[in-house]
């Protein structure tokens, strides 16, 4: 596809903009299948006509890991770059960033360079093809343990890698405290990365107000959970820190029963600042452009659903002259749709 059409394409979306997707989890099952039988691996007690299959969140990272051994080479992470940024921008996707996870690319025998230039050449492809603009935030998985999280936040404070601008806070959030993981942000924070942390989803408030307190990220992570503390509300939308939530990951893995359930609304109403994220999309069975009518089914009219937007590429990981561009180009494609509340 070409950027004209492309543009095109969109002109008939709505604009979207993604900060929370985890490259692995992005991966089509058709493709974990396909790489899979390549490489002589036995991914039948995950994949079942068609579909990821786990029951709860201990099973589901099971899946996930499993899944992510498949890719092996640079063009295996090309091609899931690929493939991941080209279906969201076919659905309206201005810009995208997703987590990537050197401790998984070593588990899979894949040198973590190696994985990152086939990412970035995954991205390269998806701009000249597409349009879409991407960069990419390494993750630390605390159910590693403190030292693996700083070597992970050692490997994207590295030089050389310009599509790298954060670092985040990744895994079961059930294991380990904020502090322990205080020396890896400021690895990461030295460096001039963005910072960002998984909180607020399994855990409580609690888990949301000390990884502020310890980590000090720009941006949360799911932090659904804080509106159960009317006070940590208040905090979250007094410092502009940006949820990234993702309400049918928060569905599939029973945070909520319902998307009228969901406090999506009720935070954006407090005045916190959200933008959407798909999380894992196959395993959720969502994406992004799913994500963004459960907005619309929680209560959120277009205006605000192009405030999630906005609120995205204002909070993304970019450049300057980057995010004036998206921005602008933003502002264009919500005119061109009649939205209310269009101009930044």
């Amino acid at each position: 596809m070409s950027i004209a059409a492309a543009h095109a394409r969109r002109e008939q979306c709505f604009p979207l903009a993604e900060l929370h997707c985890h490259i692995e989890g992005a991966a089509p099952p058709a493709l974990v299948e396909r790489l899979a039988a390549s490489h002589g691996i036995d991914v039948s007690a995950i994949i079942r006509d068609g579909a990821y299959v786990w029951h709860d969140f201990t099973s589901f990272l099971a899946a996930y890991d499993l899944a992510s051994t498949v890719f092996r080479s640079e063009g295996d992470y090309a091609d899931l770059a690929f493939a991941h940024l080209s279906g969201l921008a076919a659905a309206g996707a201005l810009y995208a960033e997703f987590f990537i996870s050197p401790d998984h690319a070593r588990a899979s025998g894949t040198e973590p360079d190696v994985y990152a230039r086939g990412l970035a050449a995954g991205i390269a492809r998806a701009r000249r093809e597409t349009g879409i603009e991407a960069r990419m935030i390494a993750v630390g998985v605390r159910h590693l343990g403190a030292e693996a999280v700083e070597a992970a936040a050692r490997f994207a404070a590295g030089a050389g890698r310009p599509l790298i601008t954060g670092f985040n806070l990744a895994g079961d959030e059930r294991i380990g405290q904020p502090r322990d993981f205080m020396r890896a942000f400021d690895i990461a924070r030295d460096a001039g990365l963005g910072l960002t942390a998984h909180a607020g989803e399994l855990c409580g408030p609690e888990s949301v107000r000390e990884t502020i307190a310890c980590l000090k990220p720009s941006r949360i992570g799911h932090g659904v959970r804080a509106i159960e503390d009317p006070d940590l509300v208040r905090g979250i939308a007094e410092r502009g820190i940006v949820l990234e939530v993702c309400p049918g990951s928060n569905l599939a893995l029973g945070l909520y029963p319902d998307i009228a359930s969901h406090p999506l609304k009720r935070l954006v109403e407090a005045g916190v600042k959200a933008c959407l994220g798909a999380d894992d999309p196959p395993f959720f069975h969502t994406d992004l452009a799913r994500e963004y009518r459960l907005a619309a089914e929680n209560g959120l009219g277009p205006a605000e659903r192009i405030a999630l937007t906005r609120n995205a590429l204002e909070a993304a990981f970019v450049e300057a002259d980057l995010r004036r561009t998206l921005l602008d180009r933003l502002q264009i494609e919500a005119l061109s749709l009649g939205a209310p509340g269009a101009s930044h």
